[in-house]
């Protein structure tokens, strides 16, 4: 469907729709550019700051680059040249993804470029492969709110309830995901607007649907404020309304706590949750165990990975990046990956602490390793997509062990290849630059490994089953 985003001179403040006068956004200029909320700035020193960006791509970062000097000298019709230029030129992904680059509250964009926010979408949506995405407008409006862009945004927010109003399923989902992006940017006065009129807007409906969108919404959307004891109470809420809360809910509520460092009250929801037979599963354990390290509580996941094993809870790689990221020895050891460090299990556990040495010898007799292994005649690989840093680190140890044991016990074939796949660091802080393969890097180097940089996949290492054999043993 292609998306005509339209003006209006106010705005709802339920789902009920109100008549207003539509103007087309091509019947007038790109909004607000022309009046740059930030003076010009001095940008004699060459702009770089995307190289922070993950994923972003090269095609997006020479538009910012490009766009960023005529923002900050308020040469509008510029700006407005190179943005229809970019979305022209431009294949549906890779303008989506420097929308989404703008919209992202974990980017760190020069500020200006946030000004580009509204009428990069404007341009986008007269785009013949776009889709209207009312997920997509939620992002825009918060970004607006947070802009104090009150005209544009009541703009934007009455056409897409007056677009929606007879669609009570895609009505709540936007208003969901109102406070989702509100929460996640953490702002305040959004996250209190959209959580009103989410509330009033489950409070009038019949759907048994939109009721629980709309709660699991809220109560997330309340952790994800710091305000978990409210959200318990919208559980309370929901029960006498009829309603059961699942898993999904006491999850909010326990990270929620959890992350305040309340762990009296995150206990309280984990017997809650075995009082009312929702089971604790891998996830929950790790937002537990997040939360622990959160507040350097080594002890106390030392002691709640023990009840994962009592239980029955399988570790994950989510799991050993929890607990290891908490390690401050290894945490130490990472953020000097030039310098030498152990490069076996027993010459790291000789200079852990005794509160990190019981964490760390819990991770490796789990069956972290296994699961990221393989191993059969024709390839052994260790694969380390997912893992941290310090996970990386004490996996990598722990495999070559494992595979000096294998090669060396005559009970396992020997494979023609051996693979360590480590990445080459397209999902990395950095674009193109990956932490792993340079901690990899560095044990190779040091264990004088034969194994070398695959030259048809450089984010891996590889090496004949049989050189291997005469390194490790």
């Amino acid at each position: 469907m292609h998306a005509h985003v339209r003006y209006q001179q106010k705005i709802t403040t339920s789902h009920v729709p109100l008549n207003h006068h539509h103007l087309s956004h091509r019947q007038q200029p790109l909004p607000y550019l022309s009046q740059p909320t930030s003076p010009p700035l001095n940008l004699s020193t060459k702009w770089n700051n995307f190289k922070c960006l993950a994923a972003i791509s090269k095609q997006a970062q020479r538009f910012f680059s490009a766009v960023l000097p005529t923002v900050a000298t308020r040469d509008t019709s510029a700006t407005n040249r190179l943005i229809k230029k970019f979305v022209a030129s431009s294949p549906k992904s890779i303008a989506l993804d420097a929308l989404s680059n703008l919209l992202s509250p974990d980017s760190t964009h020069h500020p200006l470029l946030y000004l580009l926010t509204l009428p990069l979408y404007l341009k986008i949506s007269e785009a013949s492969w776009f889709s209207w995405n009312p997920k997509l407008v939620a992002q825009v409006v918060v970004l607006l709110d947070k802009q104090g862009l009150d005209k544009e945004l009541k703009a934007l927010m009455s056409e897409t309830v007056s677009r929606l109003q007879f669609k009570e399923r895609e009505l709540v989902l936007f208003y969901c995901n109102l406070i989702g992006f509100n929460s996640k940017h953490n702002w305040v006065r959004g996250f209190d607007d959209s959580y009103s009129r989410l509330n009033q807007f489950v409070s009038d409906s019949n759907s048994v649907y939109v009721k629980k969108q709309g709660y699991k919404a809220m109560i997330s959307g309340l952790c994800e404020m710091g305000r978990a004891r409210e959200a318990e109470d919208l559980i309370g809420e929901m029960r006498e309304r009829g309603l059961k809360p699942k898993l999904f809910e006491f999850r909010c509520v326990l990270y929620g706590y959890g992350r305040l460092g309340l762990f009296k009250d995150m206990e309280r929801i984990l017997d809650k949750m075995e009082s009312g037979e929702i089971e604790v599963d891998t996830v929950c354990a790790n937002m537990v165990l997040a939360s622990y390290g959160a507040h350097n509580a080594l002890p106390e996941m030392g002691l709640w990975l023990r009840k994962m094993k009592t239980l029955g809870i399988p570790l994950s790689i989510r799991t050993c990046n929890s607990v290891l990221n908490s390690c401050p020895t290894i945490m130490a050891l990472m953020r000097n990956l030039d310098a030498s460090y152990p490069v076996s299990i027993q010459e790291l556990l000789k200079i852990l602490s005794e509160e990190e040495l019981m964490l760390v010898k819990e991770l490796i007799e789990s069956s972290v390793l296994k699961e990221a292994t393989k191993w059969d005649t024709s390839e052994g690989k260790l694969d380390l997509h997912g893992m941290h840093l310090g996970s990386a680190y004490v996996i990598m140890l722990q495999w070559m062990e494992e595979t000096r044991n294998r090669l060396s016990d005559g009970e396992h074939v020997i494979p023609a290849e051996i693979t360590v796949v480590c990445g080459s660091g397209n999902h990395s802080t950095v674009r193109g630059e990956s932490p792993v393969k340079s901690m990899i890097t560095q044990i190779m180097a040091q264990t004088r490994s034969p194994m070398r940089i695959d030259r048809k996949n450089i984010g891996c290492f590889v090496a004949k089953g049989n050189v291997v054999k005469k390194w490790l043993c």
